[in-house]
């Protein structure tokens, strides 16, 4: 592109950067949400600096990607697998070793000389979908992201919710059972209910009273190997323990998600994380159970449809919180 004197214009790019608890994944992002030069490498957690020099090193290589094309990259944005206290200028990532309350904000800025905005992945992740995924062009939406935990990014009229201590989403602490576990007071009752690890929690508990499956030999007679993913194939194959699970995970997640709809009256609900790469299988109980728990005229009005960004929607979150600070 030629600018006014014939000079070859600079095409402006934004990094973004998704941090996992065992990966880190990185692009470029144009202002109408191209995405370039996607990379993913495992994360250090031998110290809690080591992922902070891993994301100066790709950022610094994102510029030589963006020089290469005759581009310059005005803003960083990095999604942080927990929380960011935007205050201090901390994050909490429980899953990363020694990142409690780390200033990596300030960490970063020694490092690089580009602007950075950090913010929560569930954060990320509703941005990303309202920005290219499912719930593009909605301004009242929630993205509720199932896996190892369940956490919720919320959109209300368009703006981020954060909360007064940006812990707004953390909706695995929903209480759905009155019968009190001591697991509870650890992860909360909807994650510890409806969570991908609850689904291997549970498989393993009713093994243990003797209850029939062909999970035990899935798993090589070892019980305690049997994960989420098995429980998915298993049911796959038509094994009815299998079966009665995921239709008891189902259950709670459509009530939280009923309570998710009855305090916000979102337009959609997104649902992604590693549960629901099973597809349709846990979205059809869920749209089957929810309306039952939820305000009425909220229920009527919300439609709930996977995302359709997968693994991605952290990147494209996190490239749209770098777009809207330029």
């Amino acid at each position: 592109m030629l600018d006014g004197s014939g000079t070859k214009t600079k095409v402006r790019y934004c990094g973004a950067v998704d941090v996992g608890g065992t990966k880190l994944s990185s692009a470029l992002f144009t202002a109408d949400g191209q995405m370039f030069h996607k990379n993913k490498i495992p994360i250090d957690r031998s110290a809690p600096d080591k992922p902070a020099h891993q994301i100066k090193d790709i950022i610094q290589r994102m510029e030589r990607k963006a020089h290469a094309e005759n581009g310059v990259i005005s803003t960083v944005g990095i999604a942080i697998p927990g929380v960011v206290f935007h205050g201090e200028g901390l994050v909490w990532a429980p899953n990363i070793p020694g990142w409690d309350h780390l200033p990596l904000g300030r960490m970063l800025n020694d490092m690089v000389h580009l602007p950075i905005v950090l913010d929560s992945d569930r954060s990320a992740y509703v941005l990303g979908e309202q920005w290219k995924g499912a719930a593009r062009n909605k301004k009242d939406v929630v993205f509720l992201a199932v896996g190892t935990g369940i956490g919720a990014g919320i959109l209300v009229d368009g703006r981020l919710c954060r909360g007064c201590q940006d812990i707004a989403g953390a909706v695995g602490w929903f209480a759905l059972d009155t019968r009190y576990r001591d697991e509870y007071s650890r992860m909360g009752c909807f994650e510890a209910e409806a969570s991908g690890d609850s689904v291997a929690r549970r498989a393993i508990r009713l093994l243990k009273t003797g209850e029939s499956s062909i999970l035990k030999g899935m798993a090589d007679g070892d019980i305690e190997k049997i994960t989420a993913e098995l429980v998915v194939q298993a049911y796959q194959k038509g094994d009815i323990l299998a079966r009665n699970i995921l239709e008891t995970t189902g259950r709670f997640l459509a009530m939280g998600i009923a309570n998710i709809i009855s305090i916000l009256n979102p337009e959609i609900v997104v649902l992604g994380g590693g549960l629901f790469q099973s597809g349709e299988l846990l979205l059809e109980s869920v749209r089957k159970e929810y309306k039952k728990w939820a305000q009425p005229l909220a229920a009527q009005k919300v439609r709930i449809e996977l995302s359709s960004l997968g693994e991605d929607a952290g990147l494209f979150g996190a490239g749209k919180l770098a777009w809207d600070i330029c």
